[in-house]
């Protein structure tokens, strides 16, 4: 690779060009698909910081093997041990910078409408300097004074904004079940074979759900106790049952042909999740046997004290937070890529990219058959007249991420006495916060079907 490459590969990304991969035989790509995925990566990035961050091991071993360790602390004002940079403090500063990075952006991107102003440029590209940009902003939230009151009010600004992330996760679920039916009915039409796949995944999701019950009822009951165990389940598993009776009957059916059991199955699918990671959470019970031994009640007796449960727990978290996250990128759902599928907009631009990873041929202009085939990804400029998505909306939920990253990682209220091995360890607080948002999720799901009933008018489209 010649050093005119090199300098075009550092150009591109100090510049507003699009972002895409250097192979060109990958698919083609939108721009504002590119854009939103490389804001998920620095999200990505940061939250598997933190995740390092709140490890013991990591500490010890970096006190153990970096020469001089101490003395480099001391010089930081980081601790004798760097205890600021490790632990629940360091996961909050981090998370500080980057919620102050998607906040700035939110800020910045009000009232865009087209990709031609100067901050929808910014917006798109110039991704060296972001990138610096967020690691001065993480960086900078290790130098403010008073630590006490910061984490104390960072605190209460983290569970707010934490809850309001878990709403938007359930409505994105919710939206994603709907879609999901939606366009396999419709598919019904021309191929009768969408039926078929409809009552197969139908039949794995309700599969699902029921094996998921009857493990948890096996693993976290116990005929002397677990009272609120058994409570939970049989109230869980009687709304699971509400919604799919209510997502098929008549009169939703009139108002919503949509409707079926494929967005309940989803959605008891999630409920059930939602009730083992409560439940996982809750704290242990202990009964006398008939041998005077106290014994622990409500908890699977080969966990080793919740080590095994706990890790896939985190597994699930962690893998339903970056799906949301990436679903929420790399969606389509706006209003040029409908109006598109209607043929109201002209056959759109395609370029390759000239980003940070890829090398077009050198001396080259104009693009031709030839460049395509040489040069990196094309590029789908989905944005030369209007935006497809909101901004400052995709910003805004980013933000709420952040904290909610932050607050998980740190177990919510139980910040100070976690860390990465026992992390969602059992406490009430998890546990009541799970459990709540087990039954937002199906009020949510209720009220998209009954909405229609009760405004017949107001068009309800799902």
């Amino acid at each position: 690779m010649s050093l005119r490459c090199c300098v075009a590969q550092l150009a591109c990304c100090c510049g507003s060009a699009a972002c895409s991969l250097c192979c060109a035989c990958c698919p083609k790509i939108k721009q504002s698909t590119s854009t939103r995925f490389m804001y998920a990566v620095y999200f990505i990035l940061v939250t598997i910081l933190c995740c390092i961050m709140m490890s013991p091991t990591v500490a010890e071993k970096m006190n153990e093997n970096i020469p001089f360790y101490r003395e480099i602390c001391t010089q930081i004002q980081a601790g004798e041990k760097c205890s600021k940079l490790a632990g629940y403090s360091a996961v909050y500063r981090v998370c500080f910078g980057m919620a102050c990075f998607f906040f700035l952006f939110f800020l910045l991107t009000i009232r865009i409408n087209n990709s031609k102003s100067c901050r929808a440029y910014i917006h798109n590209g110039f991704w060296l300097f972001k990138f610096i940009f967020l690691v001065a902003l993480c960086s900078g939230a290790f130098f403010i004074p008073d630590q006490d009151t910061f984490l104390e009010v960072w605190r209460y600004v983290g569970t707010a904004g934490g809850a309001l992330f878990i709403l938007i996760q359930l409505l994105l679920l919710v939206e994603f079940a709907h879609k999901w039916n939606k366009n396999w009915t419709s598919g019904t039409k021309h191929n009768q074979l969408w039926h078929a796949a409809l009552a197969l995944v139908i039949l794995i999701t309700y599969s699902v759900a029921v094996v998921a019950l009857a493990l948890l009822a096996l693993f976290y009951t116990h005929p002397d106790g677990c009272l609120l165990n058994k409570i939970f389940l049989g109230v869980n598993s009687g709304l699971c049952l509400l919604v799919s009776m209510v997502a098929i009957s008549p009169c939703v059916q009139k108002r919503n042909p949509h409707s079926g059991l494929l967005q309940s199955g989803i959605i008891s699918c999630y409920v059930m999740y939602l009730t083992f990671s409560s439940l996982s959470s809750k704290p242990l019970e202990t009964i006398l046997d008939v041998t005077g031994k106290n014994i622990t009640i409500c908890a699977p007796s080969f966990s080793q004290g919740f080590t095994q449960d706990t890790t896939l727990v985190t597994a699930l978290g962690t893998f339903i937070l970056f799906g949301c996250v990436l679903y929420s990128c790399l969606t389509s759902t706006t209003r040029a890529s409908s109006e598109a599928l209607r043929g109201n907009i002209a056959l759109l631009e395609t370029e390759v990219a000239r980003c940070c990873f890829c090398c077009t041929p050198d001396g080259d202009v104009e693009i031709d058959e030839r460049d395509l085939a040489r040069g990196g990804q094309q590029v789908i400029y989905d944005e030369k007249k209007r935006t497809v998505y909101s901004y400052p909306f995709f910003h805004f939920v980013f933000f709420l991420g952040s904290l909610y990253v932050m607050m998980t990682v740190t177990s919510w209220f139980h910040f100070d006495e976690v860390d990465i091995e026992n992390l969602f360890r059992n406490n009430w607080s998890t546990f009541w916060l799970k459990m709540a948002s087990c039954w937002v999720c199906i009020l949510l799901y209720l009220g998209t079907l009954i909405a229609p009933l009760c405004c017949p008018n107001r068009g309800f489209a799902v």
